[in-house]
């Protein structure tokens, strides 16, 4: 068994300070508007999930999750697999949910993660995009917390029962969630297809559909851009390290009063350039932890509304079908057609009520994130510019020193 990350208490304040305190606990809050304690069959305090530490096993990943129950401070620590988190957003859709569940666009749960040891880089980041750039899982834990910190303060899903087992339960129940079979995926692919271009009722959820439609390739390509800067950065910081080592490798024990010298300049520039290579780790490391969470986030969510909006749309299909059948249907089946019509009316309303909620918040949000983000992301490279400028300057002055008195 291998550990990956740090204390809760190290990670939680080196993750909070790329973060500027903002983007994991405010964001649950700011999507629903919700009180800082949600009840879910028990009192839970969302400032406190947290996802503290990610243990290898085998070939999978297992994450800690730790909370806290008010007013009793009773602390919950489990050990979690993706499996119980993709669980857990089963249970949280299910068919006899409350009135216009369909309609709520919920919290995005970032790709599964597989670890192999014939795993590449850009394996890695094709499957979990900006989340696979870190090599100690750490981006990916924050984003697990945020999800959890999502599902437990918005006001319809904190109550779902099944999540008083995946924090208190100390065996996961991932194991009872039901595997979609390769042929009902393809089915779901080709009735999106089917209905993805189907004109809406309402000018204000087409427009809405063709909005997600343009930011989702949008982000997309703002992905990818940030993902070519980030590892560069990092590439640029391995090649330093490479140039700094082979720098302090060159220097031998000549007793030559110019290859001493060159020694010592050796010596200084080799410090210089590692110097170089922590500040573009530093860089790369900022890029990812502040706008790159920010982006992944907005980047899921988009994704879920595009979802939620498929869902609709369907419901829309079933609300039209329905009416079709209604005005063919003979007089000894009339009235059951128009019970029928009634009931998918009603549930089409509901979930456009909810819809166009979820919809108001989540423009605001996407705002809100990204501002944060970029606050923070500018907040971190000023003041590692600052740092690095400084001790450059330092540096430069006793290179310079030390090259006049040779």
């Amino acid at each position: 068994m291998r550990r990956l990350a740090t204390s809760s208490l190290r990670w939680e304040a080196r993750m909070r300070s790329h973060l500027g305190n903002a983007l994991p606990t405010t964001t649950a809050n700011m999507m629903d508007g919700a009180p800082e304690v949600s009840v879910s069959g028990f009192n839970l305090s969302v400032s406190s999930i947290k996802v503290t530490e990610v243990i290898k096993r085998e070939n999978s990943l297992v994450f800690v999750v730790r909370a806290q129950e008010l007013p009793s401070n009773k602390q919950h620590c489990v050990d979690r697999k993706f499996e119980d988190f993709e669980w857990l957003q089963q249970c949280l859709l299910m068919p006899d949910g409350p009135p216009g569940l369909q309609g709520i666009i919920f919290p995005p749960l970032p790709a599964k993660p597989c670890v192999f040891q014939s795993n590449t880089r850009e394996k890695m980041i094709k499957q979990l995009g900006l989340l696979g750039l870190d090599d100690d899982w750490k981006a990916y834990c924050m984003a697990l917390e945020i999800y959890l910190q999502l599902v437990v303060s918005h006001t319809t899903l904190g109550k779902n029962q099944a999540l008083w087992s995946f924090f208190t339960q100390n065996q996961g129940p991932g194991g009872q969630a039901g595997r979609q079979g390769m042929l009902n995926r393809l089915s779901q692919a080709l009735e999106e297809i089917k209905k993805e271009n189907h004109q809406d009722v309402d000018e204000f959820f087409q427009n809405e559909r063709a909005r997600n439609s343009s930011l989702i390739r949008l982000t997309k390509a703002t992905t990818e851009r940030l993902i070519a800067v980030v590892r560069t950065q990092q590439n640029i910081a391995l090649a330093c390290g490479h140039f700094s080592t082979t720098l302090h490798l060159g220097v031998g024990p000549d007793e030559d009063p110019t290859a001493k010298t060159f020694s010592k300049l050796s010596l200084k520039l080799s410090e210089i350039i590692n110097i170089v290579k922590k500040n573009y780790e530093c860089v790369a490391e900022n890029n990812l932890n502040t706008f790159g969470l920010g982006l992944d986030l907005v980047s899921r969510y988009e994704e879920s509304e595009k979802e939620m909006l498929f869902r609709r749309t369907c419901k829309l299909v079933e609300l039209e079908h329905n009416s079709k059948n209604l005005e063919k249907a003979k007089s000894a089946k009339k009235a059951n057609m128009e019970e029928i019509k009634k009931v998918t009316e009603k549930e089409f309303r509901q979930i456009s009520d909810i819809a166009s909620v979820e919809i108001q918040k989540l423009h605001r949000v996407r705002v809100e994130i990204f501002q944060k983000s970029l606050t923070s992301w500018c907040e971190r490279q000023l003041h590692r510019a600052r740092e690095t400028s400084s001790v450059l300057s330092q540096h430069l002055r006793a290179f310079k020193q030390l090259d006049n008195t040779e």
